[in-house]
């Protein structure tokens, strides 16, 4: 009996604008090159935050679905309806993917953004570095939860590690995979300690240019969630929502 029941996805609102616009796109209702609203207006319209709504359009950025012109907006690409269509599936694909292979992407990704940013970093680097981890400790000792400053901290050091291409995928890829972490309660007070020391520890490599003591610190940093990763499938629902 049990295989003929099917397994309830729980749809996030980034898939859902996703979606949405995959419709208008495909009903013809926006072409290439069709400019689209506001940030601020799609939220309002769709009733989300913006951050949703920015993410959305990120991830369709990056696939070339959407660009951003200068002091146009955000249009439509200009290619074929069927390609629109087709990459949008996709990126859809792409939101449900393997949460595993999210997280050892991300570690490879992280481990040589450390690397990259220990060899590249600017003193502004070091200082923007330093009050993400600053936002982040205040937030702990608060008993909040840090996820934003979290994320801030780690695609500062993407930002020093001055590859732009390396960030866009942090970008992609991480937001959800520290939003999922949290959620499932890995990350209880001792862990939030322990994550505060070594973020300390990657931001003392990186001060001191020790570009292979970065990746390793990172890479131990990162090692709770790829062991989390390996047992996701105990919480099935829960990747799928945030």
């Amino acid at each position: 009996m049990l295989d003929n029941l099917q397994k309830i996805v729980i749809e996030r609102p980034v898939d859902k604008i996703i979606g949405q616009i995959r419709y208008l796109i495909t009903s013809g209702e926006l072409k290439p090159g069709d400019k689209l609203p506001p940030e601020r207006k799609l939220a309002d319209h769709l009733g989300v935050g913006r951050g949703p709504v920015r993410d959305a359009i990120q991830k369709l950025e990056f696939y070339g679905i959407l660009k951003t012109l200068p002091q146009s907006g955000t249009v439509v690409a200009g290619m074929g309806l069927k390609a629109l269509e087709g990459l949008i599936t996709d990126v859809l694909k792409m939101e449900t993917a393997d949460f595993a292979s999210l997280v050892e992407t991300r570690v490879i990704l992280e481990i040589n953004a450390a690397q990259f940013a220990a060899q590249r970093r600017t003193a502004d680097d070091i200082v923007a570095i330093k009050n993400a981890l600053e936002e982040y400790e205040l937030k702990i000792s608060e008993g909040v939860p840090a996820v934003e400053e979290d994320l801030m901290f780690h695609l500062k050091i993407a930002e020093a590690s001055k590859n732009a291409a390396l960030k866009s995928f942090m970008m992609i890829i991480t937001p959800d995979i520290v939003k999922n972490f949290i959620e499932l309660r890995v990350c209880d007070d001792g862990k939030f300690l322990k994550s505060v020391k070594e973020h300390q520890e990657i931001l003392d490599c990186i001060i001191e240019k020790d570009a292979k003591g970065a990746g390793q610190a990172m890479r131990k940093h990162l090692g709770d969630v790829l062991e989390f990763s390996m047992t996701i499938d105990e919480f099935p629902d829960k990747t799928n929502g945030t």
